[in-house]
């Protein structure tokens, strides 16, 4: 009997956390990311979630750089970044000592 009310009690209190995992919002998951990149990201062959570890990079930038990408081919130059809509100035210094081609 002491095993059922110890499993009743405790099942609440899993439920709850893995809601909380769950439902993580975007900005959640992107700053926890923002630590992973360990080595320059070479922006030519870098996933939508690999990009997405870079400063002010989040999933709908990502996906413009790989669109921009797939539509016009290899990006020439880091700077050339600045070409997808949405990237400036400010994230390619924010992020130019993390990128390589």
């Amino acid at each position: 009997m002491k095993t059922f009310k110890l499993a009743a009690l405790a099942a609440p209190l899993l439920c709850l956390s893995f809601n909380t995992f769950a439902f993580a919002d975007d900005e959640v998951v992107e700053s926890s990311l923002k630590s992973v990149i360990t080595k320059p990201l070479n922006i030519n062959h870098a996933t939508v979630e690999q990009l997405m570890a870079l400063k002010g990079i989040g999933k709908k930038k990502a996906q413009a750089i790989v669109s921009y990408r797939e539509e016009y081919g290899a990006f020439i130059t880091v700077s050339d970044l600045v070409n997808v809509k949405g990237i400036g100035e400010k994230i390619l210094d924010d992020n130019a000592s993390l990128l390589s081609i």
